[in-house]
């Protein structure tokens, strides 16, 4: 419910504004609560306490509620969320934060 309300122009406007580290790690919590939200539709158990973007993703995939391809495309939109989040190394550029948020913004459309 939370990503599906969720205005994710909010984070573009981050994003252009070179907020990009900050938008791309908003967007990966609206992606986690969706595919929260998506387990707890189709009535599966999440065991682990605090699951990522991967546990949630691999839940699904094999639990055959979504294909291969939107599971390769989860993991890269999840990679990510990781870079804005922990590496600290190299900055997330704003086409990669664009990719993402755009990403979120398919799957929490397309996947229930």
């Amino acid at each position: 419910e939370f990503a599906n309300n969720f205005d994710l122009s909010v984070l573009k406007e981050l994003n252009k504004n070179k907020f990009s580290r900050a938008a791309g790690a908003v967007a990966g919590v609206v992606l986690e609560k969706h595919l929260t939200q998506v387990c707890g539709n189709h009535n599966i158990k999440i065991t682990k306490k605090d699951p990522s973007i991967s546990d949630l993703n691999d839940l699904l995939k094999n639990n055959s509620v979504i294909e291969i391809k939107d599971w390769r495309f989860i993991q890269h939109l999840g990679d990510t969320r990781n870079l804005c989040d922990h590496n600290k190394s190299k900055e997330p550029t704003k086409e990669d934060v664009e990719d993402l948020i755009n990403g979120v913004d398919k799957i929490t459309k397309t996947i229930f």
